[in-house]
């Protein structure tokens, strides 16, 4: 389905942005996987080479210029172009409107909105050439607001908006810019925000309440599920859609806070 497409995941070390790179060079995509964890990203490269694609692992730190810059030339000139960009780098982390610092607030939008804003800025002369696209990972937290996150929720309702304006100014030059906005979903993402084992597990029972289609324990979103809608819109089956934000989660931002 990608076969010749040219695709660079970012947060490709673990969660949705691996199982993308994974999705991506399965349907024939070449991949340059980007993350900070080097022993993982190249653990899911070996894994797509495996399956026959060309893959490039980047150890970057995306709150840096240097290495967002680096990321996009060192994909060119390995690959020869770019088709896709899937922004997935992020972090969470708790706070209200009463005490989240000002340094933790800024670290949020540092990785998941200005990295995201700059690798589309980085990335539009490439695209350009080849009417690729770009797909943002965003979260129901971008569509509903939930107590405890206020800087995650913040971050990730702005990716949206520039997904929405990105893909109305980019449309004349045949490059599409989408969102996903995943639920729960089974990754490392809460771990490394602090969250301990115990509370994790209640967190992922007590979403069997709050999603509507609510799952078994341990079996709420997956990142296979996400990284398939990704792969779906990143493809040239979805060429007609663009400037969208498409809920993956189980029914989650129908509902209340809860």
């Amino acid at each position: 389905m990608l076969k010749e497409k040219i695709a660079l995941v970012t947060g490709a070390s673990s969660g949705i942005g691996r199982a993308t790179a994974l999705a991506l060079g399965a349907n024939g995509a070449s991949v340059a996987l980007v993350g900070r964890n080097v022993e993982e990203l190249e653990k899911a490269a070996a894994q797509i080479a495996s399956s026959g694609s060309k893959t490039l692992p980047l150890a970057a730190d995306l709150t840096v210029e240097a290495d967002r810059r680096r990321v996009i030339d060192r994909t060119v000139e390995s690959f020869g172009g770019l088709d896709i960009l899937v922004n997935s780098a992020g972090i969470i982390a708790t706070g209200t409107i009463h005490d989240t610092s000002l340094t933790a607030w800024r670290e949020m939008m540092d990785i998941n909105l200005d990295a995201v804003f700059r690798l589309m800025q980085l990335a539009l002369p490439h695209l350009e050439r080849r009417r690729g696209n770009i797909v943002n990972v965003s979260s129901v937290n971008g569509i509903r607001a939930f107590p405890g996150v206020l800087a995650y929720c913040v971050s990730k309702a702005a990716v949206d908006q520039l997904t929405r304006c990105a893909a109305m100014e980019l449309a004349p030059k045949g490059i599409r810019v989408n969102a996903v906005n995943p639920g729960v979903t089974i990754t490392n993402l809460h771990r490394r925000s602090g969250m301990e084992e115990e509370r994790y597990s209640a967190f992922l029972e007590h979403s069997k309440t709050t999603h509507p289609l609510g799952r078994a324990l341990n079996r709420v979103g997956t990142p296979e599920e996400v990284a398939d809608l990704i792969v779906f819109l990143a493809s040239d089956k979805a060429a007609w859609i663009t400037g969208a934000s498409h809920a993956i989660d189980g029914g989650r931002h129908q509902t209340c806070a809860r």
